[in-house]
């Protein structure tokens, strides 16, 4: 296609109206985007090259000079087709796997008798800040709006959750076993399976407290979450040999922090450096907890017991009197009985790195060492309390799509999705197109999926289509067949064929 603008054209060609004192108003002429010059020019620019093709001579009695200089073109630069870094596109084939993967997170919610919830994506920033911990303030994607409001991307889902419940207040009826699937975001530095924007499948309960009798604390909400995990991994083929979760309990560290007489106050701040231990080297983290005050005995201590993978080890620093000893094995004996024993191990370093949790916290890992947590959880009895509400004992877990996608990856489990439809439907013949759209609408009424071909295609084409979305049946409708109030059915799986009244077709 020629260029709409041709600079050796002579100046007599331009529109009069440029040139003219003319009373009628001049014409606008828009310029499509695909026809504009990457490089801006200007009328008088335009007018000089002319000049110079001319020999100086201005040609049709044009007077290049008069013209003020005035763009002809906005400069036009491609833009980059890539999402932000730490985003995702889902093409279809991806929005497969995920509709997959969502499709197996709510399934394993409904068969443990929760309900979906959901909350904004964009919430008020101090949400986040109050009691979430160091780390997620420095990750926040914040901002202030238009109305002077400070307001953030939610980083994860459980302080929404907290501020719903105080809203809703006395209106709830406990125990609420929600769950929800949102999209989070974190500037943090990317790993595998860790970006800055991913879906996070969140369950929690609340109303429900660590029941006390003479044997101790029954744990059986912990518990029952952690059954929920299992059952997801199993419904997608992953093992115990695969995964497996490491448990500990807060009041381990409360307990080593109290026999030094280290105040309340700092425990929060210790938990989030204690939570880095596989981040960082090990110098870095006896400096950031020196830094708090601790002494080098008391980070001495607590270091040795954090490397502890024995619970019985444990019981003989501890003692067994501690609730943390207690709680744990109450928790070891209930995975017994829920039948998921052999997925769990005592690791007394698992803190979390959110200083919200208060008890029992967990996380799933890769057994074979290659990808970082895989989902996170514990007991959260005084989040509410943080953001004015009264405290109700609550517990939950998070769990993050993309690490489980690479998980997958790994293990050679992930599905081949391909998109599926019942019929193909196929006019013969131009004028029949509008009878293939009442085939395909009464096939749709009766819960059918239809791909209706919308141009005119050799069957060659048609086949060939029907085959890569897996239809069922092709639907030909024909000029000698329609004649007879018929429509010729192809079932692709055995290659039959048969003609059929349309109001029979089902």
């Amino acid at each position: 296609m020629p260029p709409l603008l041709n600079p050796r054209l002579s100046l007599s060609l331009k529109p009069f109206f440029l040139f003219s004192q003319s009373s009628f108003a001049p014409r606008k002429f828009q310029i499509p985007r695909q026809f504009v010059s990457v490089k801006s020019r200007t009328f008088s620019s335009l007018a000089s090259e002319q000049s110079s093709d001319n020999g100086g001579s201005s040609v049709g009695g044009g007077r290049s000079g008069a013209l003020s200089p005035s763009l002809v073109t906005d400069e036009v630069q491609r833009i980059d087709v890539n999402p932000p870094k730490g985003t995702r596109d889902f093409p279809p084939e991806d929005m497969r796997l995920r509709n997959w993967l969502f499709h197996h997170f709510r399934e394993v919610s409904r068969l443990f008798g929760f309900e979906e919830v959901d909350y904004p994506v964009l919430e008020s920033e101090a949400l986040f800040i109050r009691k979430a911990g160091e780390e997620i303030r420095d990750q926040l994607y914040c901002f202030e709006d238009r109305g002077n409001r400070r307001v953030a991307l939610r980083p994860e889902l459980t302080p929404s959750l907290a501020r719903l419940v105080i809203q809703k207040g006395k209106s709830l009826s406990p125990p609420l076993k929600w769950f929800a699937i949102g999209q989070c975001w974190r500037y943090e530095r990317m790993t595998r399976g860790r970006r800055r924007e991913h879906y996070q499948w969140n369950m929690d309960i609340l109303g429900v407290p660590e029941v006390t009798d003479i044997s101790g604390s029954i744990l059986i909400a912990e518990a029952e979450l952690m059954a929920s995990i299992v059952a997801f991994f199993k419904r997608i083929g992953i093992t115990e040999s695969d995964v497996g979760f490491k448990v500990s309990s807060r009041k381990v560290l409360q307990e080593v922090l109290r026999c030094y007489s280290v105040p309340e106050n700092l425990f929060g701040k210790v938990c989030i450096i204690i939570d880095k231990i596989e981040k960082i080297p090990i110098d870095e983290i006896k400096r950031e907890l020196n830094a708090t005050g601790l002494s080098e005995e008391a980070i001495e201590e607590l270091l040795q017991v954090l490397s502890i993978k024995s619970l019985t080890k444990l019981e003989e620093i501890l003692g067994g009197a501690g609730e943390a000893i207690a709680d744990l094995k109450q928790l070891f004996s209930l995975a017994e009985k829920f039948g998921y024993s052999e997925w769990i191990q005592f690791d007394a370093s698992v803190v979390r790195g959110l200083a919200y949790y208060t008890g029992i916290v967990f996380e799933g890992f890769d057994r074979d060492g290659k990808l970082r947590a895989i989902c996170g959880g514990g007991r959260y009895d005084r989040l509410l309390s943080t953001f004015g509400g009264d405290d109700v004992p609550a517990c939950g877990f998070g769990f993050g799509d993309a690490v489980v996608i690479e998980l997958l990856k790994e293990k050679g489990l992930v599905p081949e999705l391909s998109l599926e439809v019942d019929n193909i439907v196929c006019a013969l013949d131009h004028d029949l197109q509008g009878v293939a759209a009442t085939v395909a609408t009464k096939l749709r009424d009766k819960g059918l999926s239809v791909d209706l071909v919308l141009e005119n295609k050799p069957l060659k084409w048609v086949f060939k289509r029907a085959a890569r979305i897996k239809a069922q049946r092709l639907i030909l409708v024909g000029n000698t067949e329609w004649q007879k109030g018929m429509v010729v059915v192809k079932v692709l799986s055995s290659g039959e064929q048969y003609e059929i009244k349309l109001d029979e077709l089902e």
